[in-house]
């Protein structure tokens, strides 16, 4: 996990404009925007388990497959290694935002971290119990479309909580984290 001061670094004497650089990768952003629109397409569009809702619950699986890959042979930033939230890396986060010393992270920080792999477990259990409801052993289970849409449900008060601190970090950072998932950058 790459903590930096929060003080403006990548600023030369001579020159008032940070610097950026390269923090996420396309497989980052590509996955990012591709669970986004699957989410906003199954949560509010696609009728639920209609064909479309169900190619894009697909979709969800494959990225994550994809996703857990890059997790290992990825970029920096990508690798679970950079931003695995630790006890004592979130315990260290937490009390440095309490006494308003907080470090600013160039990949996920410890909060978002554990936002993340929730989503991902969320999400992936999501695509497991939507394609179970397929399986001829599970057929017409209420049970398991009651679990399903539980889980989505979860997953949509949680986007809107990651979306939420997303917006606070980019103010109190003074950085457009959104931004930053769009173009890979990220200041200095």
């Amino acid at each position: 996990m790459t903590a930096i001061s929060s003080r403006k670094e990548g600023v030369s004497p001579s020159d008032t404009t940070p610097k950026s650089v390269k923090v996420w990768d396309p497989i980052v952003r590509i996955f990012h925007w591709t669970i986004v629109t699957a989410c906003t397409l199954n949560l509010f569009i696609l009728e639920e388990g209609k064909y479309w809702h169900r190619l894009t619950g697909y979709v969800v699986g494959a990225a994550i497959a994809v996703r857990l890959i890059w997790g290992f042979i990825g970029t920096k930033h990508a690798r679970f290694t950079d931003f695995w939230p630790t006890p004592r890396r979130v315990r260290d986060q937490i009390a440095s935002i309490i006494d308003r010393n907080e470090n600013r992270y160039l990949g996920h920080n410890p909060l978002a971290s554990m936002m993340m792999l929730l989503l991902v477990a969320l999400l992936a259990a999501t695509a497991l119990t939507g394609w179970m409801t397929t399986w001829d052993a599970f057929w017409g289970e209420k049970w398991l479309e009651r679990l399903h849409g539980t889980i989505a449900n979860s997953i949509m008060v949680l986007v809107f909580i990651h979306a939420g601190a997303a917006v606070l970090e980019s103010w109190r950072h003074r950085e457009n984290l959104i931004w930053a998932m769009i173009t890979g950058r990220k200041n200095a």
